[in-house]
């Protein structure tokens, strides 16, 4: 074999490297737990959250419901969740529709009292984590020293 016979070796890298990234599907994001249907996220992942914060502030965990009822204060259907407190405290966090996204309300009751004022409720998140929705659900509750010694 002559010097000019000599096969070369393949490019390193260089053109078949990139067709090969090219071909590959995009890697796909890991799917967060928000992007669930809001009847799979609220009761699996939300309510569990929230009351677990709950009692970590030293009080105890409060029973946690959701349903579709009536919104508190200026009626309408809503979903919304309700939860008791002992004393009993009551609060409502109402979703103007099945996504965690829409607009929320929040509303709470002292014992033998209805409520009688509704809240907006993250009203400038334009995309809520449900680590947010527990965040501020607890600092609300907390500003109204129903959870724990303050």
């Amino acid at each position: 074999m002559t010097r000019d016979a000599k096969a070369s070796p393949a490019p390193r890298g260089g053109a078949s490297a990139k067709a090969n990234a090219a071909a590959r599907p995009p890697a796909r994001k890991k799917p967060q737990p928000e992007d669930q249907p809001f009847a799979e996220f609220v009761p699996g992942l939300l309510i569990p959250a929230m009351a677990q914060a709950c009692a970590t502030h030293g009080g105890s965990a409060p029973t946690l419901q959701l349903q579709e009822a009536s919104m508190p204060v200026v009626g309408g259907r809503c979903w919304q969740i309700q939860g008791e407190l002992p004393g009993p405290r009551r609060f409502w966090l109402c979703f103007e529709k099945p996504d965690i996204n829409s607009r929320k309300t929040f509303a709470l009751a002292e014992s033998g009292h209805e409520p009688s004022l509704l809240e907006p409720f993250l009203i400038d998140e334009k995309r809520v984590s449900l680590a947010l929705l527990v965040a501020r659900l607890v600092q609300r509750l907390n500003g109204q020293k129903w959870l724990g010694p303050n």
